[in-house]
């Protein structure tokens, strides 16, 4: 079997497949894309041949090649249905991909490399607004999901005792949040989970910082 990743440390959708993958106990080998050096390798003809968005994640497993890290992640629960990421009851199973896409789709996307060099370089966006730019999506995004999350009942995840793609979101989203000083401090059960997943060597092995390709 052939199973490759082409990830980068600090992609965000990269860090969720490969938090996605731990949980799963599946491998991959890793291709990295360097997405800033020399301009980018995901603009390379090779990379864009691969995925024309010229995006990362992309999994190449066996004669199936899939972008878009939901997409993977989706992939990944129906094609290795151990450890499942998606939980048993259809409103369950809803929920989670609510909270999944809430983040991939309307808080990420925003904040992204692309977005933020467009705001810089096409725009002439200075970096202090640049910096607001970022906390204010990020931190709409997360008072949302932390008001789903009080909805339910407490739980250690996401939702219940057992982490689900949400988590797998979550996670990156935090980090990112983290990574440019975004205050999250009014987010407490946002911050909960994310605390809970860190205890998990299926996320703590996934951070960008334990990645070979870390800078």
């Amino acid at each position: 079997m052939t199973r490759i990743l082409h990830t980068y440390f600090r992609s965000s959708a990269a860090y969720r497949v490969r938090i996605a993958m731990n949980l799963k106990g599946l491998s991959a080998e890793q291709v990295f894309v360097h997405l800033t050096r020399n301009g980018g390798e995901q603009f390379t003809d090779a990379f864009r041949a691969l995925n024309p968005q010229g995006l990362v994640p992309v999994l190449v497993d066996d004669d199936v090649q899939v972008s878009q890290s939901l997409a993977i992640m989706e992939y990944l629960d129906e094609a290795y249905p151990d450890r499942p990421l998606l939980p048993k009851t259809l409103g369950d199973r809803a929920f989670v991909r609510q909270l999944s896409l809430s983040i991939a789709c309307d808080i990420h996307p925003l904040n992204n490399l692309r977005v933020l060099k467009y705001l810089t370089t096409t725009l002439g966006v200075d970096e202090t607004a640049k910096s607001a730019w970022i906390a204010n999506w990020i931190t709409q995004g997360l008072e949302a999901v932390e008001a789903e999350l009080v909805r339910r009942p407490a739980s250690a995840f996401c939702l219940g005792d057992t982490p689900t793609m949400a988590d797998c979101c979550l996670v990156p989203q935090v980090f990112s949040a983290q990574r440019f000083n975004v205050d999250l401090s009014h987010c407490p059960t946002v911050l909960k989970v994310h605390a809970n997943c860190q205890a998990l060597s299926a996320f703590a092995d996934a951070q960008p910082s334990r990645q070979p390709d870390a800078e």
